[in-house]
């Protein structure tokens, strides 16, 4: 076949393609139209009326959305931390409170020793100075003669300490009848001796009186000459109010 006829007919089949393809176009675009509206609205297939525009995606309610999402996470984290903050507060309050009961309850403790250390210092000097007497009682025993007159002198300073009254004379009247002055002695003959406890010493006492009341700071022995005078004198006051009332056996 010569070129040119073949040139012809393909330029020929290519008009009609593209004529057949146009129509194929338009029908399905009229098929869509038709297709997609109501069943009581007009039909058209005009090409108009179905001339899509092009496709716009607003960028601003993108950005809202978001937004919005942010804020709603935010609000439970923000109502978390609050939560959180509030329950340390609390939690800082409650240690400061205690820290604070626990430094008043030391401070009433310090109190309280501090005033038991200054009651027992207070006793402790207390006694020291009840002490103090009788330690200096026994030192003096030095300073007086051993004789009757040194005894009654003695006894007399003992018995001023621990208030029992009496005087020189009364005593020196009193040892003069029951012993005549003598340390050593001793009644075996009247009832006291019968019943086994014999008055002794320079006033002439019996054990058991002597022991009930001798008198703190002198000897316990029923011979020595200031605490046989001092536990008799002692008797004499509870029993006749002093020595100086006593002129017989008593």
């Amino acid at each position: 076949m010569p070129a040119n006829i073949l040139r012809r007919h393909s330029r020929n089949l290519t008009k009609a393609h593209k004529i057949a393809v146009a129509g194929a176009t338009t029908l399905g675009v009229a098929a869509l139209a038709f297709s997609a509206a109501p069943g009581e609205a007009r039909t058209t297939t005009s090409a108009d009326a179905f001339t899509p525009g092009p496709a716009k995606i607003a960028s601003q309610p993108v950005k809202d959305v978001r937004a919005g999402i942010t804020d709603q996470l935010a609000g439970p984290s923000v109502k978390i931390q609050a939560i959180a903050a509030t329950k340390q507060a609390s939690a800082q309050a409650a240690a400061k409170q205690k820290a604070e009961a626990a430094a008043k309850q030391a401070a009433v403790e310090a109190a309280a020793k501090q005033k038991a250390a200054a009651a027992r210092k207070a006793q402790e000097a207390a006694s020291r100075s009840a002490q103090r007497p009788q330690m200096e009682t026994v030192a003096a025993t030095t300073s007086y003669s051993n004789n009757l007159d040194g005894w009654i002198r003695h006894a007399l300073a003992i018995m001023k300490q621990h208030n029992i009254p009496g005087s020189y004379s009364g005593l020196h009247r009193n040892i003069m009848r029951e012993s005549s002055g003598n340390p050593m002695a001793i009644n075996n003959w009247d009832i006291n001796a019968i019943n086994g406890i014999p008055s002794k010493g320079l006033l002439q006492v019996i054990q058991p009186t002597f022991n009930t009341y001798h008198v703190p700071g002198t000897s316990w022995n029923i011979y020595d000459p200031v605490a046989n005078i001092t536990a008799a004198a002692n008797y004499a006051a509870h029993r006749y109010g002093s020595m100086d009332n006593v002129n017989s056996a008593y």
